[in-house]
Protein backbone atom coordinates (compact mmCIF):
# COMPACT_ATOMS: atom_id res chain seq x y z
CA UNK A 1 0.00 0.00 0.00
CA UNK A 2 1.08 3.55 -0.61
CA UNK A 3 1.44 6.06 2.18
CA UNK A 4 2.10 5.27 5.81
CA UNK A 5 0.76 2.28 7.70
CA UNK A 6 -1.80 4.24 9.71
CA UNK A 7 -5.52 3.98 9.27
CA UNK A 8 -7.16 7.37 8.73
CA UNK A 9 -10.33 7.73 10.82
CA UNK A 10 -12.15 10.80 9.57
CA UNK A 11 -15.17 12.24 11.40
CA UNK A 12 -17.48 14.03 8.98
CA UNK A 13 -20.24 16.48 9.76
CA UNK A 14 -21.21 19.91 10.93
CA UNK A 15 -21.06 20.35 14.70
CA UNK A 16 -23.76 23.04 14.49
CA UNK A 17 -26.42 20.81 12.91
CA UNK A 18 -27.62 18.44 15.62
CA UNK A 19 -27.06 14.79 14.70
CA UNK A 20 -24.75 15.78 11.84
CA UNK A 21 -22.11 16.26 14.56
CA UNK A 22 -22.04 12.51 15.30
CA UNK A 23 -18.97 11.83 13.13
CA UNK A 24 -16.72 14.50 14.64
CA UNK A 25 -17.95 13.71 18.17
CA UNK A 26 -17.23 10.00 17.70
CA UNK A 27 -13.72 10.79 16.43
CA UNK A 28 -13.14 13.03 19.47
CA UNK A 29 -14.08 10.13 21.76
CA UNK A 30 -12.03 7.60 19.76
CA UNK A 31 -8.94 9.81 19.80
CA UNK A 32 -9.23 10.39 23.55
CA UNK A 33 -9.38 6.64 24.20
CA UNK A 34 -7.00 5.52 21.44
CA UNK A 35 -4.07 4.42 23.57
CA UNK A 36 -1.65 2.48 21.37
CA UNK A 37 -3.93 2.12 18.33
CA UNK A 38 -2.12 2.91 15.12
CA UNK A 39 -4.62 5.29 13.58
CA UNK A 40 -4.81 8.97 12.72
CA UNK A 41 -8.01 10.60 13.98
CA UNK A 42 -9.14 13.72 12.16
CA UNK A 43 -12.17 15.99 12.25
CA UNK A 44 -13.00 16.34 8.56
CA UNK A 45 -15.82 18.79 9.20
CA UNK A 46 -17.99 19.21 6.13
CA UNK A 47 -15.13 18.09 3.86
CA UNK A 48 -12.87 19.98 1.54
CA UNK A 49 -10.42 19.18 -1.20
CA UNK A 50 -7.60 19.61 1.32
CA UNK A 51 -8.51 16.17 2.73
CA UNK A 52 -7.56 14.39 -0.53
CA UNK A 53 -3.85 13.96 0.36
CA UNK A 54 -4.79 12.50 3.77
CA UNK A 55 -7.05 9.91 2.12
CA UNK A 56 -4.49 9.11 -0.57
CA UNK A 57 -1.66 8.70 1.96
CA UNK A 58 -3.62 6.42 4.28
CA UNK A 59 -3.06 2.67 4.32
CA UNK A 60 -6.79 2.34 5.07
CA UNK A 61 -9.64 4.79 5.56
CA UNK A 62 -12.70 4.91 7.81
CA UNK A 63 -15.26 7.71 7.45
CA UNK A 64 -17.55 8.23 10.45
CA UNK A 65 -20.72 10.14 9.62
CA UNK A 66 -24.43 10.62 10.09
CA UNK A 67 -26.04 9.25 6.93
CA UNK A 68 -29.54 8.55 5.75
CA UNK A 69 -29.94 4.89 4.84
CA UNK A 70 -33.59 4.34 5.69
CA UNK A 71 -33.29 2.94 9.20
CA UNK A 72 -34.58 3.97 12.61
CA UNK A 73 -32.71 7.00 14.01
CA UNK A 74 -29.74 5.83 16.05
CA UNK A 75 -29.15 2.71 13.93
CA UNK A 76 -25.45 2.16 13.25
CA UNK A 77 -24.29 0.46 10.05
CA UNK A 78 -20.91 -0.33 8.55
CA UNK A 79 -20.51 -0.08 4.79
CA UNK A 80 -17.19 -1.64 3.84
CA UNK A 81 -15.37 -1.58 0.51
CA UNK A 82 -17.79 -1.83 -2.41
CA UNK A 83 -20.75 -1.38 -0.03
CA UNK A 84 -19.28 2.01 0.95
CA UNK A 85 -18.89 2.93 -2.71
CA UNK A 86 -22.52 1.91 -3.35
CA UNK A 87 -23.81 3.90 -0.36
CA UNK A 88 -21.97 7.02 -1.51
CA UNK A 89 -22.90 6.47 -5.14
CA UNK A 90 -26.64 6.41 -4.50
CA UNK A 91 -28.97 9.32 -3.95
CA UNK A 92 -27.10 12.09 -2.15
CA UNK A 93 -28.76 13.34 1.00
CA UNK A 94 -26.17 15.79 2.31
CA UNK A 95 -23.51 18.10 0.94
CA UNK A 96 -20.68 16.16 2.56
CA UNK A 97 -21.91 12.83 1.12
CA UNK A 98 -21.38 14.36 -2.31
CA UNK A 99 -17.99 15.74 -1.31
CA UNK A 100 -16.82 12.39 0.14
CA UNK A 101 -17.85 10.58 -3.04
CA UNK A 102 -15.96 13.19 -5.05
CA UNK A 103 -12.84 12.85 -2.89
CA UNK A 104 -12.91 9.08 -3.22
CA UNK A 105 -13.38 9.36 -6.99
CA UNK A 106 -10.38 11.72 -7.18
CA UNK A 107 -8.24 9.33 -5.13
CA UNK A 108 -9.31 6.43 -7.36
CA UNK A 109 -8.54 8.47 -10.47
CA UNK A 110 -5.05 9.10 -9.05
CA UNK A 111 -4.67 5.38 -8.34
CA UNK A 112 -4.42 6.06 -4.60
CA UNK A 113 -7.80 5.08 -3.12
CA UNK A 114 -7.15 2.83 -0.11
CA UNK A 115 -8.31 -0.72 -0.82
CA UNK A 116 -9.50 -1.00 2.77
CA UNK A 117 -12.16 1.63 3.29
CA UNK A 118 -15.40 1.85 5.21
CA UNK A 119 -18.20 4.19 6.14
CA UNK A 120 -19.39 3.80 9.72
CA UNK A 121 -22.69 5.63 9.81
CA UNK A 122 -25.52 6.43 12.18
CA UNK A 123 -29.02 7.25 10.99
CA UNK A 124 -29.82 10.81 12.18
CA UNK A 125 -33.11 11.93 13.67
CA UNK A 126 -32.53 15.65 13.03
CA UNK A 127 -29.90 17.74 11.30
CA UNK A 128 -31.59 21.04 12.14
CA UNK A 129 -29.57 23.86 13.67
CA UNK A 130 -28.60 22.85 17.19
CA UNK A 131 -25.61 22.00 19.35
CA UNK A 132 -26.94 18.77 20.90
CA UNK A 133 -27.45 15.30 19.47
CA UNK A 134 -30.95 13.86 19.64
CA UNK A 135 -31.39 11.18 22.33
CA UNK A 136 -31.37 8.34 19.76
CA UNK A 137 -28.07 9.41 18.19
CA UNK A 138 -26.50 10.32 21.54
CA UNK A 139 -27.29 6.79 22.76
CA UNK A 140 -25.77 5.36 19.55
CA UNK A 141 -22.43 7.17 19.91
CA UNK A 142 -20.79 4.29 21.86
CA UNK A 143 -21.96 1.80 19.18
CA UNK A 144 -20.49 4.06 16.50
CA UNK A 145 -17.14 4.02 18.32
CA UNK A 146 -17.30 0.26 18.87
CA UNK A 147 -17.90 -0.32 15.15
CA UNK A 148 -14.82 1.76 14.29
CA UNK A 149 -12.69 -0.08 16.85
CA UNK A 150 -13.84 -3.45 15.51
CA UNK A 151 -12.73 -2.44 12.02
CA UNK A 152 -9.39 -1.19 13.36
CA UNK A 153 -8.87 -4.46 15.24
CA UNK A 154 -9.65 -6.52 12.16
CA UNK A 155 -7.58 -4.40 9.78
CA UNK A 156 -4.49 -4.00 11.98
CA UNK A 157 -4.18 -7.51 13.46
Amino acid sequence: MQGDDAVLVLGLGNRLLGDDAAGPLAVDALAAAAGARFARYRDGGTIGLSLLPQIEDAAAFIAVDAALFGATPGTVRVFEGAAMDDQLGGRKRSAHEVALADLMAAAAFNGRLPARRALVAVEPASTALGLALTPAVDAALPRLCTAVNELLDRWTN
